[in-house]
């Protein structure tokens, strides 16, 4: 990923969901989808994301990084990220966010095996 000021992307994800909640990170990866999209396809290609990135900050990414991008996140083989696909991506590119998301959903199952309700 590309380092702006020392920093990975993947670094704002963890800050961006504890200042906004879950259902706020939802809402700007769907409007951070909406920048970078195409759309008269409705999806983020990769002419798209190498017009858009500089919205980003990833105007140094070489071409085969963003194709790598597109490729990594495409699970229906379109050729292009749709929404879903896209907050997905999102999620895997931060590794503490899955980390966070995990630790949450297992205090989440234990207090629901502690109140017997399963």
């Amino acid at each position: 990923m590309a380092v702006q000021n020392g920093a990975d992307f993947e670094d704002y994800l963890p800050l961006m969901a504890h200042k906004l909640g879950g259902e706020g990170l939802i809402t700007e990866l769907c409007n951070g989808f909406q920048l970078l999209m195409d759309t008269e396809r409705g999806l983020i290609t990769f002419d798209s994301l190498k017009k858009n990135s500089v919205l980003l900050g990833l105007q140094e990414l070489r071409d085969d990084e963003l194709q790598s991008m597109i490729k990594e996140g495409d699970m229906d083989g379109d050729g292009g990220l749709n929404q879903m696909e896209f907050c997905v991506l999102m999620f895997r590119l931060s590794p503490d966010l899955m980390h966070d998301s995990q630790v949450l959903l297992e205090e989440a199952l234990l207090q629901e095996l502690k109140n017997g309700a399963f």
